[in-house]
């Protein structure tokens, strides 16, 4: 953490996630053709676009957020450590966003193997580097951990981030900076103050 940012609150949350997408944002995704702020502000487009309410655009954007709050080594991926950033990332934000968010934050990953347990076309749809992740992540879901995932109140939502977050890995799309959803961000921190 920056030193300008010590202390973590409502008025100062969303400028500290800002400042971790202009200083980290260009480093690479895991393998794929983007960077990591290329795949969270195209996911972020993708739910604009569909219309979505502030919390799932919020969602979708900070659903990887997770990578940057650990001390896990750059190259833990490729040793084979699963740095378990879903629930990195929706610890740092449940202090200062709706549950909605934190949850969908929290389940993304579950969300990709629920889908490749329930839907056997959705494998198919995983890049190369998605793939690999989905090994270190657990594989698909059991019979078991479908059934209690299906509980979820906030299932439809984490499974529809899910989408958003395989279609936002497309070199070169243009979208929004990050300052265009600012505003949507700090709506949703004064709501849930």
């Amino acid at each position: 953490m920056t030193s300008a940012f010590k202390t973590l609150d409502a008025d100062n949350i969303v400028a500290f996630i800002a400042d971790i997408f202009a200083r980290r944002g260009a480093e690479s995704y895991l393998g794929e053709d983007v960077t990591m702020s290329e795949h969270m502000l195209q996911g972020a487009a993708l739910a604009e676009t569909a219309g979505a309410d502030d919390a799932l655009v919020a969602a979708i954007l900070l659903h990887d957020i997770g990578h940057y709050t650990g001390e896990f080594p750059e190259d833990a991926l490729d040793r084979g450590i699963d740095n378990v950033h879903e629930e990195a990332g929706a610890d740092v934000l449940a202090p200062f966003f709706p549950e909605i968010v934190t949850e969908c934050v929290r389940h993304h990953v579950r969300a990709k193997r629920y889908l490749c347990a329930v839907r056997p076309d959705y494998f198919r749809r995983l890049s190369p580097a998605s793939v690999q992740t989905l090994k270190l992540q657990g594989g698909p879901m059991t019979a078991d951990e479908v059934a209690a995932f299906e509980t979820h109140p906030h299932l439809k939502a984490i499974i529809q981030v899910r989408h958003w977050d395989e279609a936002g890995k497309v070199p070169g799309r243009r979208t929004p900076p990050f300052d265009h959803y600012a505003p949507l961000l700090q709506r949703l921190v004064d709501a849930a103050r």
